[in-house]
């Protein structure tokens, strides 16, 4: 699989080869379909707690006798039909947690990046340099690549000036290439890649 350079100007310098088993694997949509869930459900705080008829405060005597009055027997005023009531059924505590081995991640992580390939939304940056934390800077940049409205950026290493430069753009976002996850490949129309950073994903995908 072939993959378009260009400088930090935008300037279209070669092609080269990426690894065919990192970007040429042959689509496996469901995978990658069960590797966002998990990623998607993992995030998930699990913390939404509501409170049942037995921990609602108040209640403790019969609200008026069983017979007698006209009206329909109650034994307490926080009941789940009552207003002020407990919640029947109502969201606790819970771990979204998902497992998924992690062969089958790697794969989906290979088939995510593949299709972005066929595509023709990848992109290697021969290198990308900024000198300060430079919102402006960083945009010309995407505009070089067509990559302004919704682009991935992966650096190889930590690198803060591309990471604050990219917090103001929207749909944009940049992480290291340790971090590539099958989510961020799917949500972004454009993955661009560093040389540097091309080499650690073929690297840790290829083993």
């Amino acid at each position: 699989m072939k993959l378009p350079v260009f400088s930090q100007n935008g300037e279209r310098l070669e092609e080269i080869e990426a690894a065919e088993s990192v970007f040429g694997v042959e689509g496996k949509d469901a995978l990658v379909h069960s590797a966002v869930v998990r990623q998607l459900a993992n995030g998930r705080q699990g913390s939404a707690d509501s409170r049942t008829r037995g921990e609602v405060r108040g209640g403790g005597r019969k609200p008026w006798r069983q017979k007698g009055t006209g009206r329909a027997r109650h034994g307490t005023i926080r009941s789940p039909i009552w207003r002020g009531g407990g919640v029947v059924f109502g969201p606790h505590p819970r771990d979204y947690g998902q497992d998924m081995p992690r062969q089958a991640r790697r794969e989906a992580l290979r088939a995510a990046l593949s299709a972005k390939a066929r595509d023709g939304a990848i992109v290697v940056l021969d290198r990308l340099v900024i000198e300060a934390p430079k919102t402006r800077v960083l945009a010309q940049v995407l505009g070089g690549v067509s990559a302004g409205g919704s682009a991935l950026i992966v650096t190889a290493q930590p690198d803060r000036n591309v990471l604050l430069s990219s917090r103001n753009l929207p749909g944009v976002r940049a992480i290291e290439a340790r971090n590539l996850n099958v989510y961020d490949v799917v949500k972004h129309q454009r993955v661009l890649l560093t040389r540097d950073a091309l080499s650690r994903v073929e690297e840790a995908l290829s083993r």
